[in-house]
C-alpha cells in the first residue's frame, strides 16, 4: 500500500551537474524515457503516493540534453501524479517538435481527452504491472482497442521474470508494446530466466519495443559503471537492434544505488553498442517512428 501524503519518504534529486561524455551522439538523438517534477506549488503530487521527489522542473532536463548533446525526449508520467497528466503537457506544449509523452489514463477516459491528448504529443500509454497483485496484462486490452486508432502503443512497467509466458500472453495485442526498463528482470536471472527468454521471442514478433534505460534497477552493483548491465543489453540489441530505443529515466527517481551522472549514462552507450551504425538506428530512427517526430530538417 503507498503512504499517506505526510508519511511519502523524500527521494533525492539527480546530479545536477551532468558532465558533458566523451561519446559523441548522432544529431536527432532521443532520450526516450525520463520524467519532470513540479514545480510543486503548481502541480502537486497525489495522495497517496510512495514517494516525494524535490521539484526536477523542464528547463533543467532540457539544460542536461543540451549538455549530453540529445536533442529529442519523450515524457512518461511519473506514478506522483496519478492520471493527472498536467506538468507533462505543460511540457509537451512547450516543445511540440521536441518532446513526446506517455500518458497515464483511466479506462474510462472520454474520446475528446485521448484526442487532445494525442494532439498535445502523447503517443502511448503506461500501465504498471510491475508487482504482483496489481494489474494483470489482460486488463490492458480493452484502453489498447481504444488508444489503437490513434497509432499509440502501451508501455509496460513490468518484471519479467514473472511472466514465463509473455510472449503468448501478449499475443494478439492490439497495439505495438513498449517494455521499460530492459525487462526489470535482475541482472543474475536473465542468462537462464524464462521470462526474459519469453521476453526475446515476443521481440522477435516486430511488435515489441524495450527501452535500454534503468540499469541501476536490476544490476547488483552499487555505482556507476554498472557493468554488468551490459551483456543483458548487448542480448536485447543483437536480438532486435530495430526494436530498441534508449533513456535515461531521469531524474533517476526512488532508486536504490548511488545517483548516476547522466553523463556516465551515456558513456555505458559505448559498451552496450559498440557500433555506430547500430548506435544511430537505436537513438534516432527508432525512436522517430515509434514515437512520430518531425523529420529532423523540419
Amino acid at each position: 500500500m503507498s503512504a499517506a501524503i505526510d508519511d511519502a519518504p523524500p527521494i533525492p534529486g539527480p546530479d545536477r551537474s551532468p558532465r558533458k561524455p566523451k561519446l559523441v551522439l548522432p544529431p536527432g538523438s532521443c532520450d526516450c524515457h525520463a520524467h519532470v517534477f513540479g514545480p510543486m506549488a503548481r502541480f502537486p503530487y497525489s495522495t497517496p503516493r510512495s514517494y516525494t521527489p524535490p521539484d526536477s522542473p523542464l528547463a533543467e532536463y532540457l539544460a542536461m540534453h543540451d549538455t549530453l548533446g540529445v536533442q529529442r525526449g519523450v515524457l512518461v508520467q511519473p506514478s506522483v501524479y496519478g492520471t493527472d497528466n498536467d506538468a507533462m503537457m505543460e511540457a509537451l506544449h512547450a516543445h511540440p517538435d521536441r518532446l513526446r509523452g506517455v500518458a497515464v489514463v483511466e479506462p474510462t477516459i472520454s474520446e475528446a481527452e485521448l484526442k487532445a491528448l494525442h494532439e498535445g504529443g502523447v503517443r502511448g500509454v503506461r500501465v504498471n504491472v510491475l508487482f504482483k497483485g496489481g494489474v494483470p496484462i489482460s486488463a490492458a486490452s480493452p484502453l489498447a482497442e481504444r488508444i489503437a486508432p490513434y497509432g499509440w502503443h502501451v508501455q509496460f512497467l513490468i518484471d519479467v521474470s514473472n511472466h514465463p509466458t509473455l510472449d503468448e500472453e501478449l499475443a494478439g495485442f492490439p497495439t505495438p508494446v513498449v517494455i521499460d526498463h530492459m525487462g526489470h528482470c535482475d541482472v543474475a536471472k536473465t542468462a537462464t530466466d524464462p521470462g526474459f527468454a519469453a521476453l526475446l521471442r515476443l521481440l522477435d514478433g516486430g511488435r515489441c519495443w524495450v527501452k535500454l534505460s534503468g540499469p541501476y534497477r536490476i544490476t547488483a552493483r552499487p555505482a556507476v559503471p554498472f557493468d554488468d548491465v551490459t551483456q543483458v543489453a548487448r542480448t536485447l540489441v543483437a536480438r532486435r537492434p530495430d526494436r530498441m530505443v534508449w533513456g535515461t529515466d531521469w531524474p533517476h527517481p526512488s532508486i536504490k544505488t548511488d545517483m548516476p551522472n547522466d553523463g556516465d549514462l551515456v558513456e555505458m552507450l559505448a559498451d552496450w553498442v559498440p557500433d555506430a551504425a547500430t548506435r544511430q538506428r537505436i537513438l534516432v530512427d527508432n525512436p522517430a517512428a515509434l514515437y512520430d517526430f518531425p523529420p529532423l530538417n523540419k
